[in-house]
């Protein structure tokens, strides 16, 4: 492990000699062997950062590689869609999840290679880092954090910065 990686630990996410409150899936981090779809676990290992998204309309960018979400911008969590674990866009046939939300939940996401991107139907998709909706609320999978602690996160992570998550 070096400084740069995201670890999360009983204690919280440590990142850069700090120690962050965060919070992860409501049945809390499995093996990544035994992640399912819809399962409220987060997986154990380690991931790579493989984007940065954000809300162009409620922020400035976080950071050079950074994407703007716009508007019609979804994120497939069918297994059936040829699209799964992937970013699509309105309209789409297939369950999803719409980025553009009226909550600032995913003002800014930091997309990890979590079953990414050759998708296994069924292993789950997408786990994001994004801001809680209050303090200590699991997640459905994710790893979430506070506003103040995600943005001042963001603009420090490269692209060889790890999310690492022990069981």
């Amino acid at each position: 492990m070096k400084p740069t990686d995201l670890v999360v630990t009983p204690m919280g996410l440590r990142f850069l000699g700090r120690v962050f409150p965060c919070s992860v899936g409501r049945r809390g981090i499995v093996p990544a062997g035994k992640k399912r779809e819809g399962d409220g676990a987060t997986p154990a290992g380690v991931h790579r950062l493989v984007g940065m998204l954000y809300r162009p309309d409620r922020l400035t960018r976080p950071a050079d590689w950074a994407l703007p979400i716009g508007p019609l911008d979804l994120w497939s969590d069918d297994p059936r869609d040829e699209n799964y674990n992937l970013l699509v866009r309105a309209p789409h046939g297939f369950s999803h999840e719409r980025l553009r939300r009226a909550d600032p939940m995913y003002d800014l996401v930091i997309l990890t290679d979590w079953n990414w991107p050759d998708a296994k139907p069924g292993k789950g998709s997408a786990i994001f880092l994004h801001q809680w909706r209050r303090p200590g609320m699991p997640t459905a999978g994710c790893v979430a954090l506070s506003r103040h602690d995600l943005h001042w996160i963001a603009p420090r992570i490269t692209h060889q910065t790890r999310l690492i998550l022990g069981r």
